[in-house]
């Protein structure tokens, strides 16, 4: 979201003006004198102070977008104050709590390649009750955010990862990595409408970006078709298919931008190597999510990891890491990383 400012009358008003707004909450209490220094496990960060919509993202809570929306409805509050804008920067001395809950260390940036089944929502609490992504994920995978969405009926590639940046840049449109779906609808459409579709198409008012189609076969009375977008607005390829009179009854994802679906079973989550996503992401951002170099601090995380699903949690002089007080009270094992997602997400949107 753009900063905006306000003129100023006078030179000297207004750079004192900009400061006032570029001030942070860092190692502030709310009464604005300076804070106690907090302890490691409650700095959301290590690179130096950042906006708290970032640092949530980094922690892999949620996106930026909807880290925005949960300190618009008070779920987020820094050193002991409830915020109301997200134009506040926290650093490591800052104490930023979530539902009441310390925000989680920050884990190595990954990313993975899951094979979403049909019948699952792409949500963390879904207000019909219908089973979601996140409830049926293998039980090894940490907290995890998905790379936008999926339909219910619709299955294939869906990618996941710890962290909200990266999951917000690879949904953007202006990444222009190509989704490419196998489609199988039932009605009859020829080649000829189906190449007119490189050119974009606007149904409704509403303008869909060039669409690669290609009819692959019959089968009774469907057809099995192939088609490749950059854009990915919500339920496009069903939208453009019923304008060209088809039913779409069956829709599988096969590849996002370099990443594919291939043997992946329904239901399984498979890695992608740190190597490997840096190489697609390019030098510079892959420097700023820290992708390179950082093997020992992905080792370290795994070995947590495994510690906490053995119930022994990371402790270290009687005192336990934020992700495993999040995870239940002394005296009691800690939750499992989907039951921590949803606890911070349980008063989420519906």
């Amino acid at each position: 979201m753009p900063e905006t400012r306000r003129p100023a009358r006078k030179t000297g008003e207004a750079n004192r003006g900009a400061k006032r707004e570029r001030t942070s909450l860092a190692g502030r209490s709310p009464s604005g004198k300076p804070a106690a220094k907090a302890d490691a496990s409650t700095a959301p960060n290590d690179d130096g102070p950042m906006r708290i919509a970032k640092a949530m993202a980094r922690a892999g809570l949620c996106s930026r977008r909807e880290a925005e929306r949960w300190i618009a409805s008070g779920r987020v509050s820094v050193n002991g104050a409830v915020l109301k804008t997200p134009a506040v920067e926290v650093g490591a001395r800052d104490k930023v709590l979530v539902d009441g809950q310390p925000l989680p260390e920050a884990e190595p940036v990954r990313l993975w390649r899951y094979h979403k089944p049909r019948g699952l929502v792409t949500t963390h609490a879904d207000p019909e009750g219908r089973p979601t992504v996140f409830d049926s994920l293998p039980e090894d995978l940490p907290r995890v955010i998905s790379v936008g969405r999926l339909d219910f009926n619709t299955e294939g590639l869906l990618l996941l990862t710890n962290d909200g940046a990266l999951a917000r840049h690879l949904e953007l449109p202006s990444t222009g990595w190509l989704r490419r779906y196998r489609v199988r609808a039932h009605g009859r459409v020829t080649a000829e409408a189906l190449a007119k579709l490189k050119d974009g198409i606007e149904i409704d008012g509403v303008r869909y970006g060039p669409v690669e189609a290609t009819l692959d076969s019959l089968q009774g009375g469907n057809v099995w078709l192939t088609l490749a977008l950059r854009e990915g607005k919500n339920r496009e390829v069903r939208r453009i298919l019923e304008h060209l009179g088809l039913a779409v009854n069956r829709l599988i994802r096969l590849s996002y931008g370099p990443f594919q679906l291939l043997d992946l079973k329904p239901g399984e989550a498979e890695p992608v190597k740190r190597r490997v996503l840096a190489d697609q992401l390019g030098a510079k951002l892959a420097a700023e999510l820290r992708l390179t170099g950082q093997e020992e601090d992905l080792q370290l995380a795994r070995r947590r990891q495994q510690e906490r699903r053995a119930g022994g949690g990371a402790e270290e002089n009687g005192e336990r890491s934020a992700t495993d007080r999040e995870g239940g009270k002394p005296g009691k094992p800690p939750l499992s990383a989907k039951k921590r997602h949803l606890r911070f997400d349980r008063r989420g949107e519906k």
